[in-house]
Order: structure tokens, then C-alpha cells, then sequence
């Protein structure tokens, strides 16, 4: 990590991972109502199999010195609003890192990658065919 992404005070020197961030991110996301999961890509997907719980899934960060941009990609359940949901995630994610780091929140950016379906919508679907 840069030395110009920590923070100085009269101790000595904060540093926060970029991965810390992403993980902050990765749980906030996650835990919003409407929320199906994280849309990571191949790298997600093999951590997963392999039985490890990737938290930053679905999240890329840019860090700073004092400020952050998050780009969440999430996949959103069926018959939620999306406009809300994805509000929704912004300000949990913006409060979440925030609160636990310090660092200024510039942007959220929400990218919407698909829709999770319930298990009863795909077995009726299955059944009208």
C-alpha cells in the first residue's frame, strides 16, 4: 500500500486496505433488503467452490488518501423496485465506511448485473412448460 493512503496523526500512521474497504462495502450491500447477492466473476465464483466466503465480491474501490469510490455489482431479487434498492444500498454502503474508517464517501456507483429468482418461480415455470 502507498504511504500516501495513510492517515497521519500524532502517533504515527493509519493505513486501511483497499480489501478492508471492499469488505465493509461487500457486507453493507448484502445486507439491504431486495439485495439477492453479489455479481464477483470468475474469481468470486472459484473462492466460493473452494469453500471461503468472498466478502468482496461484486466490489471495486478506489482509495485514497481521505476519500473513497466504490462500484458495487449487484444482483437484485425478483419483484423489488429497483430505483430503491439500489438508493438504498448507497446509503448503507456510504454510512458503513463512513463510520468504520473515516474516509470521505465521493461516489457509490450501483450496477445492476441480474435478477434472483425464488426457488417456487422457477419450479411453477418449470411445471407451466
Amino acid at each position: 500500500m502507498d504511504e500516501k493512503k495513510g492517515i497521519n496523526n500524532a502517533l504515527g500512521t493509519i493505513r486501511i486496505a483497499d480489501e478492508v474497504v471492499s469488505i465493509i462495502a461487500g457486507l453493507a450491500a448484502t445486507e439491504v433488503e431486495g439485495v439477492a447477492g453479489m455479481s464477483g466473476g470468475i474469481a468470486g465464483g472459484i473462492a466460493e467452490i473452494l469453500g471461503r466466503k468472498n466478502f468482496s465480491k461484486g466490489v471495486k474501490v478506489e482509495v485514497g488518501e481521505k476519500e473513497a469510490a466504490i462500484d458495487l455489482y449487484i444482483i437484485v431479487k425478483y419483484g423489488v423496485r429497483i430505483p430503491d434498492i439500489a438508493l438504498n444500498v448507497q446509503e448503507a454502503v456510504k454510512a458503513a465506511i463512513e463510520n468504520m474508517t473515516g474516509l470521505s464517501t465521493v461516489e457509490v456507483n450501483v450496477h445492476v448485473q441480474g435478477v434472483g429468482f425464488p426457488e417456487d418461480v422457477k419450479t411453477e415455470e418449470v411445471r407451466v412448460r
